[in-house]
């Protein structure tokens, strides 16, 4: 799964999925534990593209929930 940054205002979204071709695209403005979710949820549709909109969503937010609590962190540059 290959992550790209891209401003994403535009297509009004954080993250975008591609599910054939494993490519996940995240707005740079994204920051702390927004940006974790986001990647978590897009990561989720590719690796469950059967679930709908509902279940990705209350999964990735448990599982931040969850990584967030243990202080998982991505140091800025």
């Amino acid at each position: 799964m290959k992550i790209i940054y891209r401003k994403l205002g535009r297509e009004k979204a954080w993250g975008q999925a591609y599910c054939g071709d494993n490519i996940i695209e995240i707005d740079p403005a994204l920051r702390g534990k927004h940006k974790l979710e986001i990647i978590i949820h897009e990561a989720m549709h590719i690796l469950n593209p059967e679930w709908d909109e509902n279940e990705i969503v209350q999964k990735s937010r448990q599982l931040t929930r969850v990584l967030w609590k243990e202080r998982f962190r991505q140091i800025e540059k």
